[in-house]
């Protein structure tokens, strides 16, 4: 008989990852992240972070809705960079 292992909650939600993200003002990545949580017990560490980000789902349609009110047509320019840099090391 085979046993049924529970499933782990998540230890971070899309609201850890966005409340970061508000509050930094200069680094902005997901070991920065669980350095927020360094007195909470059982706290979210980078790779909780790094999951979450990777599980989201991103589409053009979804960005469009969220920036079309900050939009003017025809009066400036939605630049978006998803630029990758990686590591010297």
């Amino acid at each position: 008989m085979t046993k049924v292992m529970p499933i782990n909650m998540p230890k971070c939600i899309y609201h850890d990852y966005i409340n970061f993200i508000l509050a930094s003002s200069t680094v902005f990545s997901c070991t920065e992240a669980a350095r927020c949580f360094p007195s909470v017990t059982n706290a979210p560490s980078h790779d909780c972070f790094t999951r979450l980000l990777q599980k989201q789902h991103s589409d053009t349609e979804s960005l469009w809705a969220e920036v079309r009110k900050f939009v003017i047509p025809k009066k400036g320019f939605l630049i978006v960079d998803d630029t990758v840099l990686d590591k010297p090391y």
